[in-house]
């Protein structure tokens, strides 16, 4: 699961050589979509969670991550910066949700701003002010689409995610039409090769299918606790996908600051340290 969604932003960034992004976007979605629906039930969850989430993954993640790795962030550091989705997760659960935030969090949230602010510190190349924006916004669209899962409480999360791209289309193509215009979505789907289209069905298929599929199986047969830390493990491998094949530089600053953002992310999923057992249970 982690080399998948991983070395999907090593796909995104070859894909967007051929496609607009909001085009890849929207035909990202429509592979979710189908065959997917064919297979699965609609989950019983409302239209409107199933549409709020859609918009909130497929505009506000996916659509602005797409725009991003355009030429405005490295695919390294977009796999890195787009974790920060957990902390707007934490912030919008308090806000909407009562939720009370623990001080290990806090320490977490000011360890991974840290790294934010250092990659902010070098925006020269692999990153704009501009991109290092878009990703966070991205960030908090997944945020967001987790929040409206969270309320809807789906009976089956993949068939939810599937189910609910349909509703991301209608949006992200009006989007397309609007900003990149009918000739350019024409032309890019014209230059589109097997490799393109292969990598639209890999977000497509592989994120959604196999991705969410194989996540939520693991967790209904592991301890979340034993499972979820591994998401950390997603921009270790963005980053070293990127530098393998696409050259991406690795300096110091940047593994500095992936340091201080993934040392945020792991105190909030690993803390507090499980106790030790008690003498008599040795």
């Amino acid at each position: 699961m982690v080399a998948v969604w991983g070395s999907n932003f090593v796909v995104i960034e070859l894909a967007l050589a051929k496609l607009p992004p909001l085009t890849l976007a929207t035909l990202r979605f429509a592979s979710a979509f189908l065959p997917g629906a064919l297979l699965l039930r609609r989950p019983r969850v409302s239209l409107r969670a199933l549409a709020g989430y859609g918009v909130a993954i497929g505009v506000g993640q996916f659509a602005l991550l797409y725009l991003a790795m355009t030429r405005f962030i490295s695919p390294g550091l977009a796999s890195l910066v787009v974790q920060t989705q957990v902390f707007f997760s934490i912030g919008l659960a308090l806000v909407a949700l009562r939720e009370r935030v623990r001080p290990h969090q806090l320490a977490a949230l000011a360890l991974a701003a840290a790294g934010i602010a250092w990659i902010a510190l070098h925006t020269e190349g692999d990153a704009t002010p501009l991109g290092l924006a878009l990703v966070l916004c991205a960030a908090l669209g997944w945020a967001s689409g987790n929040l409206v899962a969270k309320r809807a409480l789906p009976d089956d999360m993949l068939a939810f995610t599937v189910w609910s791209s349909a509703f991301a289309v209608p949006p992200l193509l009006a989007l397309a039409l609007l900003f990149e215009g009918a000739p350019a979505i024409a032309a890019g789907i014209a230059r589109a090769d097997a490799f393109t289209w292969a990598a639209v069905l890999f977000q497509g298929w592989g994120n959604a299918l196999f991705g969410y599929g194989g996540w939520n199986w693991l967790l209904a047969r592991h301890p979340v606790a034993r499972v979820a830390p591994l998401s950390l493990l997603v921009p270790v491998v963005g980053m070293a996908g990127s530098a393998w094949l696409l050259g991406e530089a690795l300096p110091a600053w940047k593994l500095g600051a992936a340091g201080l953002v993934l040392g945020g992310l792991a105190l909030n999923a690993l803390w507090p340290l499980p106790a030790a057992p008690p003498e008599s249970a040795r």
